[in-house]
This record gives C-alpha cells, structure tokens and sequence, in this order.
C-alpha cells in the first residue's frame, strides 16, 4: 500500500508538469505566429528548451524530495497510508469540494474555448471566400488567405490566454498569477491588434493609391498625383513607424517598473509626423513652384531655358528652409530651448566663413552666372582655361556651389562655379554649322557652289533648326589633291553639331549625283 501511495503522488507531480508544459507550448506556439518575432525564431526556440528543462528538473528534483520524504517516514515505522489519511483529513472539505469544482469549469472552459475556434475558423473562411468573391480578382486570393489566417491566430490566441486566466480564477491560484496573466493577455492583444492595424493600412494605402491612379485626369487636382506617387513608399514606412510607436508605448505602460519611458511614445509620434509633413510640404512647394514657373504653354526657348536653370535654385532653397523648420519644430517637440543653439551656430558659422573662401567664391560665382545670363539650362558651353581640361557639353543644372555638365559622349561633368573660367556658349541667338567639302582641282566651281546652296537651301525648307540657307565661305585651302572649301549655315543654338552631321551626308549625296568625286584626305588614308 505505501508504495501505491508514493506512485499515486509521483504521478501526481508528472501530471501537473505534463499540464504546465502544454502550457507553455501553447504560449510559445503564439509567440512564434507573431510576424514581428519571427525573427528571433531560433531565440525563442532555445527560451522554450530552457524553461522546460527547468520545469523537468523541478519535476525530477519534486519527485525525489517525495520518494525520500516517504522513505523516511517509512524508516521511522510510521503508518504511511496513516499519515497521508491524516495529512488529508486536515484539509477543510470545501477545499476539494473549490478544487473539483475548478477543475470541472477549467476542462469546461478549454471545451467551450476548442469549441468557439472552431465556429470562428468556419466563418472566418465563408468570409475569406465571400471577400475573394467580392474582388473577383485570382491575383489577390494568396493576400486575402494570409489575412484572414492571420486573424485566426490572434483571435485564437486571444481566446487561449483568456481561458487560461479563467482557469487561474477557478482554481483559486494567487492573485499574482492572475495579474501576470492580465498583463500577458493585455500585451498580446495590442501587438495581435497592431499587426492587424498595419496590414490594414498597408491595404488601405494600395487601394487609395489605384483609385486615384484611375480617376486621375488632367481636368482635376489628381492630375498631380503621378508626379507625388514616390511619396507612397514614405507614407507606408512613416505610418509603419507610428503603429509601431504606439504599440511599444502601450505595451511599456502595461509594465509598472518601466511605465515611465512611456512619455517619449507621444513625441516619437510627432517626430515622424515633423518629419512627414515636411517632406510633403517640400514635395507640394516644388510642384508648385513648377506649375506656376511653365503654367504658360506659349514660352519661347529661352524662357524655358531661364525658368529650367530657376527651378534647383528654388528647389535647394526651398529644400534647407523646410528642413531648417523640421529641425527646430523636433527640437520644441523634444523640449530643447533651439535659441542657444541658433546663436552658437551663428558663431561657428562666421568662423567657417572667414575660412571658406572658395565656397563664398563659388556661391557668388553662381549669382553672377545667373543675373548676368552667361548661360542657362540647356545651352551647349565650352569653359575652363586653354592650360587646363576644357569642359563642354550642354548644361543640366546651375547650382549654389557647381554646374553640371553633361558631355556629348554622356559623361556628367561637374564643376566649381569660382573655376569656370572663361566660356564659350553655341546657344545665344544662332550659330554656325561649318563643314568643309573636299572636290577635285579640275572641278567646276560655280557648279560646285550652286549644288551645295541648293542643298543648302532644301534643308532649310525641311528643317526648322535651319535658320539660313548654307552660304560657301571660299576655299579654305589647297591640298594636294583636292581643293577644300568651307561652308556656313546659321541654325539655332545649340543644334550645330546636328547639322553639320545631317549636311556632310546630303552634301556627299549631292555631289556623286552630279558625278562630282570627293577625293580622300591623306589623313583619312593613313587611319
């Protein structure tokens, strides 16, 4: 009999470890489903190893104490079955009559809870079918799985944690366990609910994002949304931040001992607010700033060119004053007084002057570049010294400090507006395109000159760059074999080496239709 006695409480002991281990697994189970911990998945395995281990310890080491605890009583001749009736007897009736009571309400709430799971996963699949009915759109059926999945798992969760409390009540634990498992319970629904907020925006975003796609038109104001939608991305990852930033908050006040860094939740928010906003309030400026600046369909060329070489100008401006307030607006929201700050920066920034010449040299390099017009966006430039790597191509941008070039071979040539040095431009007003054509010594020169002037004249009428018909300039020189003469025709700024591409063609045709042969220059000969 005494030894069916120590088996009864060994077992006794294995069972209650049996039952927390499940638990446990259970809990585990929610941590691992949460998208925001899968991540740390090998970590929370080896936590989970760890605990269980420990609860197989204490469940050895309980084991042992009873196994010993008995055999001594048995040593020292007492009646085991005796001792164990008396030990019972001293515990009031009610006690056990509380105990199976809980018990029975504990094994009727996990039923009641298995049971509410399955009714909930039924029409949380009538509903995933009837919301892929509803979009009648295969593409987005993997979506609206993983959503209503999602929510199984949070709700379940939910539902676990809360019968797990109950159970705590029935069974009349401590009420420390139960105001642990509140807190547990309470932590988990916030991040189950943040996570399902976040994916719902991320699909309230989308949605919005193609309506307006499809009902933007240039007769309304959406007509300059294909110009923001790069804000789209921006938007996400700030309101991804902002959920974040409440759930962290929410979840800190549940925990007394650290409740207090709670306060910096709230500002944190208004931070990516500052910061959002200021983004947008730049990206709204600019675009206005554009809207105005061309609003007028009627500019000639050189308008265009001025108000393009205008518009970084405004945007750099623009772009350091918005984010200047930013910074000021996050240092209040911080509770830092900027004035200190403002007046040692100004001293610094006298200091950093007296030095920086050659920045104050290029800044007013730039100014005079601009109001005395040596050249604007999209004029084709030669500049820098002879001694020195002549810059050319046509301007992309004149900035405060630099003027991009890009060069006709493709290459973004940047230089110092203080270094620029003296400049040639090929787009004020006109400019000549100048090709020299090559014909035999015994040629006819006035019928040479008229062939070229009529083809000169004929490329006029068919293209527009083509300001004046081309004009022989005389013989350039006189070769060995041929007499080389030298042709002018004025075009528009800019498009000389177009044309002179287009008139060293047609001329060749001309030329071999009229059997006039063009001798090969020695130099050619040789490469």
């Amino acid at each position: 009999m005494s030894i069916l006695i120590i088996l009864a409480e060994v077992s006794l002991v294995i069972f209650v470890f049996l039952l927390l281990n499940w638990l446990v697994s259970k809990l585990f189970k929610l941590f691992t489903k949460t998208s925001i911990l899968k991540s740390e998945d090998r970590s929370i395995k080896t936590l989970r190893r760890n605990i269980t281990g420990l609860l197989l310890l204490a469940c050895l080491v309980s084991c042992i104490l009873i196994v010993g605890a008995n055999g001594y009583l048995i040593y020292r001749g007492e009646n085991l079955q005796q001792y164990t009736i008396a030990m019972l007897e001293r515990i009031p009736p009610g006690f056990w009559i509380t105990l199976g009571i809980g018990i029975a309400q504990s094994i009727g709430t996990f039923m009641l809870a298995a049971i509410a799971l399955k009714f909930l996963k039924y029409w949380l699949k009538v509903a995933s079918t009837s919301a892929k009915n509803l979009e009648k759109n295969t593409a987005d059926d993997e979506s609206i799985d993983a959503f209503f999945n999602a929510l199984y798992h949070r709700i379940s969760g939910g539902i676990w944690l809360w019968a797990v409390i109950l159970c705590a009540q029935f069974l009349k634990l401590p009420a420390t366990v139960s105001e642990y498992l509140y807190i547990a319970l309470r932590i988990y629904l916030i991040i189950a609910v943040g996570l399902l907020i976040l994916k719902a925006v991320a699909a309230v975003v989308d949605f919005l994002d193609a309506l307006s796609v499809r009902y933007s038109n240039p007769d309304n104001l959406l007509r300059f949304y294909d110009r923001l939608r790069h804000l789209i991305p921006f938007l996400k990852r700030c309101l991804e931040f902002v959920i974040y930033v409440c759930m962290a908050t929410l979840v800190i006040q549940q925990v007394q001992l650290i409740a207090n860094i709670a306060a910096f939740g709230p500002r944190i928010i208004k931070i990516i607010g500052i910061i959002f906003i200021s983004r947008v309030l730049f990206e709204v400026a600019y675009l206005l700033v554009e809207e105005v600046l061309f609003k007028d369909r009627n500019l000639s060329d050189i308008q265009i060119s001025r108000r393009l070489t205008l518009v970084p100008l405004f945007r750099s401006f623009l772009q350091y004053f918005v984010y200047f307030a930013a910074i000021i607006s996050i240092l209040y929201t911080l509770d830092i007084d900027p004035t200190p700050i403002l007046a040692g920066a100004g001293i610094v920034g006298i200091a950093v002057g007296l030095g920086a010449q050659t920045l104050i040299n290029d800044i007013v390099c730039g100014f005079f570049i601009l109001f005395e017009n040596y050249y604007l966006v999209g004029d084709y430039i030669e500049a820098g010294k002879a001694e020195e790597k002549v810059v050319e191509g046509i301007v992309e941008a004149i900035e405060l400090r630099t003027t991009r070039i890009r060069h006709p071979n493709g290459q973004l040539q940047i230089i110092r507006n203080g270094d620029i040095g003296p400049i040639t431009n090929y787009s004020k007003q006109y400019i000549f395109a100048v090709v020299e054509v090559g014909v035999p010594y015994n040629s006819n020169l006035a019928h040479v000159y008229k062939v070229i002037e009529e083809v000169g004249q004929q490329l006029k009428t068919n293209d527009p760059d083509v300001l004046e018909g081309t004009q022989i300039d005389g013989v350039e020189s006189l070769g060995e074999s041929n007499l080389l003469l030298r042709t002018l025709t004025k075009v528009k700024p800019g498009k000389h080496l177009q044309i002179q591409r287009v008139l060293r063609k047609i001329f060749t045709d001309a030329l071999l239709r009229e059997g006039i042969v063009i001798p090969i220059r020695a130099e050619s000969a040789e490469g």
